[in-house]
């Protein structure tokens, strides 16, 4: 009897206890699952759906973690895998070539550029072909690639990347030696500075990574600075930039004389 008399709406403690554990509960919520979002700038019901999933034990969101949400922040729209790029044929090398007749001003008639662009004669097609793709979205802003970029299929790209592949290319050094800088075969690892041989390295043959062998030594100096000062952006997971905010200007001026040298 004294327990259902305590457990009772007669009761006004009981009722009054109960009315201020349910008004606590709803403005505990309201400021969780309203307040906090909208001062976070984030859309509510999203926002709402991530809280329940942390509650539920499960932290992250439905989303995978490796994907950027926002498509506008991504560094590149490219999906780099190892069979991203196809064997060519002599089809697409040929096609290829026609198209390439419109790039021969700036990169020259085989790919070997004579006014300080990049040499694209025997890059990796996969490389080439990102950095098409990159121009074309925007996500590497070029005044002047971006216009030669519009009307051109996906396709287009491919077979361009695969033509400027086939070309034959030079190569002055193969192998690094005691000459070579510390950057370039151990890096800076107490500055977070990996090993430039680590991806740009023939035999590595990295999806989507340049060779930066024999590239003009202007060229490698001002993508370093870009990279350095977060003016190119379309560096996969922010790599290039990480490791170049660190780098001195002896060090880029060191780093583009070795490899144009190569």
């Amino acid at each position: 009897m004294n327990g259902e008399r305590l457990f009772s709406l007669k009761n006004r403690w009981f009722t009054g206890s109960v009315l201020a554990l349910a008004c606590i509960a709803i403005v505990a919520a309201l400021i969780g699952f309203v307040w906090i979002p909208r001062a976070h700038a984030r859309e509510a019901i999203a926002s709402l759906w991530e809280s329940i999933c942390r509650a539920a034990g499960a932290p992250g969101a439905y989303y995978s973690a490796g994907l950027d949400v926002d498509t506008g922040n991504r560094s590149s729209d490219v999906i780099v895998m190892a069979q991203m790029m196809a064997t060519a044929d002599s089809a697409s090398i040929g096609r290829g070539a026609t198209l390439a007749l419109r790039c021969t001003m700036c990169h020259g008639a085989r790919g070997m550029s004579p006014a300080g662009s990049p040499h694209l004669a025997g890059q990796a097609a996969s490389a080439t072909y990102k950095q098409l793709r990159d121009f074309q979205t925007g996500h590497r802003p070029s005044a002047i690639m971006q216009p030669l970029m519009d009307g051109l299929s996906d396709q287009d790209m491919r077979d361009l990347a695969s033509y400027y592949a086939y070309l034959p290319r030079e190569r002055l050094t193969d192998r690094m030696n005691r000459s070579t800088p510390r950057l370039v075969r151990n890096g800076a690892p107490m500055r977070n500075i990996g090993a430039c041989a680590s991806c740009h390295t023939l035999e590595i043959h990295k999806p989507a990574t340049p060779w930066l062998d024999g590239l003009p030594e202007s060229y490698l100096h001002q993508q370093l600075l870009a990279f350095r000062d977060g003016t190119r952006r379309n560096d996969l997971h922010a790599q290039m930039r990480n490791a170049a905010r660190h780098l001195t200007d002896q060090e880029v001026k060191e780093l583009a004389q070795y490899y144009a040298s190569r």
